[in-house]
């Protein structure tokens, strides 16, 4: 089964790769990974995607919740929550079919947003299938390079912060913990 997990961690330096080795060292395969900026400076989101059943799942966060700069971990995958993807694709278009290109870009809402004289670069967002289904139209003209960012995944309803203390949350109001 397919884990989405975020992980809100100390933004101090190391700290992605003290993650990752953890899971690495344990012979967990990340099958994605995204980190960022957070609305507070303090601290960064981990999101990253994992294969496995419950156990594997358990263990994940057990390790996870272990590592001293790691705030909490939420699963996201039972939960109601908003994923996107983030790819830059660039196409062959030196057969003449640009138009066709462009057509697709625009059905899968995407951006051309660099052409050259034989390749057409898009950036697409979305859901993992929809990057997926635009990737197999896509390899008919030719893949020349691609590049995606992992996902990025929020809770729809409450935030990751809510559950904790205030004095874990330095410069969060009340309103925004709770």
């Amino acid at each position: 089964m397919r884990h989405v997990l975020s992980a809100l961690v100390m933004n101090q330096p190391g700290v992605l790769s003290h993650v990752s080795g953890m899971l690495a060292s344990r012979a967990f395969n990340i099958d994605s990974l995204a980190v960022g900026a957070t609305e507070n400076a303090e601290f960064s989101r981990i999101t990253f995607v994992v294969n496995g059943d419950e156990k594997v799942l358990d263990q994940v966060r057990k390790q996870l919740e272990k590592i001293v700069t790691v705030v909490t971990v939420q699963d996201y995958s039972q939960r109601d929550y908003v994923e996107r993807d983030l790819m830059l694709i660039k196409v062959n278009t030196s057969d003449g079919r640009r138009t066709e290109v462009r057509e697709l870009t625009d059905i899968f809402r995407g951006r051309i947003v660099d052409v050259g004289p034989g390749h057409a670069m898009i950036e697409i967002s979305g859901r993992e299938s929809k990057i997926e289904a635009f990737v197999e139209r896509m390899r008919d003209f030719g893949i020349l390079e691609m590049v995606r960012t992992g996902r990025v995944a929020m809770l729809r309803e409450e935030t990751i912060t809510q559950d904790l203390p205030s004095s874990v949350i330095p410069e969060c109001s009340e309103a925004t913990a709770s």
